[in-house]
């Protein structure tokens, strides 16, 4: 059995103090963002929402979702700052939990905030939520209560890729691949809020509560001068009876997310997991002293093989070409019982670390091993530096694997992240199945970017990454992401010229 890790760390050490209290600042920055996310609308808002019957989006999630499931949110602070009067999450909610057993995305219009309006960053965080979906063959549950697009932001929503009109052809497409598409129809929707569900496999709608229709009553009378009601307009006995656009009706949220949740027991067998899991061990070293190891702002950074002693079962990393390419840590190791394969920034990227981690990539992909990108890495290595004369050449082929390796990977930003380095060690653009930061990491083009730009904070109100995640939870939230990976095929993998 392979050696545990061991640790050179000291709590008192100066270094690590001042890592720890410079985290610890990070932290309750995300904490306040956090909880402003987490409340959704003001409190008049929730309080009419509540005084129609209708129950708070994030208790909808609750309701839904199997007792005790985890929900990982993904782009819960997308937006933060961006407009006036919307907190963090662009007044979407989206996120991964386990319905009757099976994962399944859900993406939750929140009411509170500007009545469920999409603004650009909403488009962009439901967007992202199905293309995750999609990579990992998720069921989609949409619970809808939206007044369309935010007229004033309609340039971010309805004319590019990746705004309001993906959001359709991604619901179609995924249809078309038997990736279920079930939409519950909790207040008036219009227009693009009318849309979605009409899109989906199966929908649900509460009498005298949900509406859906393309004109608002409003806008009927403003385009017409007619009176209409919204019951016959678009109303659930309408769509039930008539129109046939809707397939359940139900008497109330908890009613129709009973429904939903009997549509889910029939979506036939659930996917199984592909990997075999062992038991799992706790690190031998306490995560919770990653907060003295991460890094902050322009703070110098540990050994990466102290991190990973903090993350790994039983600390054990069994180290590929230990001697060769140091400032690229590569190794097989278990997270929470699943086999990973982790690729750790250590510093400058050289030639030789580019050839030892393009050909330790290779490996997993050949092995069907997900990969775990730690990054830490400031950039490459200056190209007159001893040595390094083919960084260039070498980093190539590291970015060649890590591009084509087609097994789940996971990008973890645990330091800074720039240039060639951020792509190379998995970056946004690589597309692998999640990217998380640690609440003071950085990640731009140039290590001379000013925090508020490269900051985690920024990165997730942008949504290039999905969530910013606490160090000590780490462990917690890539196992329930490899879970979901695992359920899907393999896929063979075939890679690009490397040049010699």
């Amino acid at each position: 059995m392979t050696s545990p890790l061991g640790t050179s760390l000291s709590a008192a050490a100066a270094e690590v103090v001042h890592r720890r209290q410079a985290y610890q600042r990070a932290l309750e920055v995300l904490h306040t963002r956090r909880a402003a996310a987490l409340l959704g609308g003001h409190e008049k808002a929730r309080r009419l929402h509540s005084s129609r019957g209708q129950m708070l989006p994030r208790d909808r999630i609750t309701a839904l979702l199997d007792p005790g499931s985890p929900f990982l949110e993904i782009g819960q602070l997308a937006g933060a700052d961006l407009y006036e009067g919307v907190p963090p999450g662009a007044t979407i909610i989206t996120g991964v939990g386990l319905v009757c057993a099976r994962w399944c995305m859900l993406i939750v219009n929140d009411a509170t905030v500007k009545g469920g309006t999409m603004f650009g960053m909403t488009t962009k965080r439901h967007t992202r939520a199905q293309l995750f979906a999609w990579q990992h063959r998720l069921p989609c549950i949409t619970m809808v209560q939206s007044g369309g697009g935010f007229l004033p932001d309609l340039e971010n929503i309805f004319p590019d890729e990746g705004q309001a009109g993906s959001i359709m052809y991604n619901q179609v497409k995924m249809s078309s691949e038997g990736i279920a598409q079930i939409a519950l129809v909790h207040g008036p929707s219009t227009a693009g809020g009318a849309y979605i569900p009409a899109l989906c496999d199966e929908v649900v709608i509460i009498r005298n509560q949900g509406a859906m229709f393309l004109g608002s009553p409003q806008l009927v009378f403003a385009a017409t001068g007619e009176i209409v009601d919204i019951e016959p307009l678009g109303g659930a006995e309408m769509h039930s009876r008539v129109s046939g656009v809707t397939d359940h009706i139900a008497d109330d949220d908890a009613h129709a997310l009973a429904i939903t949740r009997r549509i889910v027991e029939h979506l036939g067998e659930p996917p199984r997991q592909r990997w075999t899991r062992a038991e799992a061990e706790a690190p031998l070293h306490d995560a919770r002293e990653l907060g003295g190891l991460a890094r902050v702002g322009g703070a110098d950074g540990v050994d990466c093989r102290e991190v990973i002693a903090r993350l790994v079962d039983g600390s054990r990393l069994q180290e590929f070409k230990q001697l060769h390419g140091g400032t690229l840590v590569c190794g097989f190791a278990r997270i929470e019982g699943f086999e990973v394969g982790i690729v750790a920034g250590n510093g400058e990227l050289t030639a030789q670390a580019g050839a030892k981690g393009a050909h330790f990539i290779e490996l997993c992909g050949q092995r069907d091993i997900p990969l775990v990108f730690l990054a830490d890495s400031p950039g490459l290595a200056a190209n007159d530096a001893p040595g390094q004369q083919t960084v260039g050449k070498h980093v190539a082929k590291l970015l060649n694997a890590t591009a084509n390796a087609d097994v789940p990977k996971f990008t973890l930003i645990t330091g800074s992240a720039h240039g060639a380095a951020y792509y190379a060690l998995g970056g946004r653009s690589f597309k692998p199945n999640a990217l998380l930061m640690w609440p003071g990491a950085r990640a731009s083009a140039s290590p001379d970017a000013p925090d508020d730009e490269a900051g985690a904070l920024n990165w997730a109100r942008q949504l290039w990454c999905d969530m910013v995640v606490e160090p000590e939870q780490t462990r917690a939230v890539l196992a329930q992401l490899l879970d979901v990976a695992g359920r899907n095929p393999a896929r063979p993998t075939a890679y690009g010229a490397f040049r010699m």
